[in-house]
């Protein structure tokens, strides 16, 4: 919920409570039946430093309701979650305006 690239941080609490923030979000949006596709962008990272329980996300992600899409993103999908999805796709970057000295942009990259 854009606080940038958490693998870079100095507090990894603050990070930690950022990503339970998120998540918490989350949450209540796949009850609201207004929602029809969730993107949680980057949860992969999330779960990758262990700032959230693979358990709890398998387990929310499993029971959701059956109208509700929800894509996640990140790169090292754990285990777990890549046997609990209904697809998996791993893409590679083909070009990337960070290579050309673009910064990661709010709403883009964070």
């Amino acid at each position: 919920m854009g606080m940038g690239f958490t693998w870079e941080t100095q507090d990894r609490a603050r990070d930690i409570a950022a990503a339970r923030a998120a998540w918490e979000q989350a949450k209540t949006l796949m009850v609201d039946p207004a929602y029809k596709l969730l993107l949680l962008d980057e949860l992969n990272i999330v779960l990758r430093y262990d700032y959230l329980p693979i358990d709890e996300i398998v387990s929310t992600l499993k029971a959701r309701r059956p109208d509700l899409h929800v894509v996640v993103t990140g790169r090292n999908a754990k285990p777990e979650l890549i046997e609990a999805a209904d697809l998996v796709t791993e893409m590679t970057m083909v070009k990337h305006p960070f290579r050309s000295g673009v910064k990661a942009q709010a709403g883009i990259e964070f």
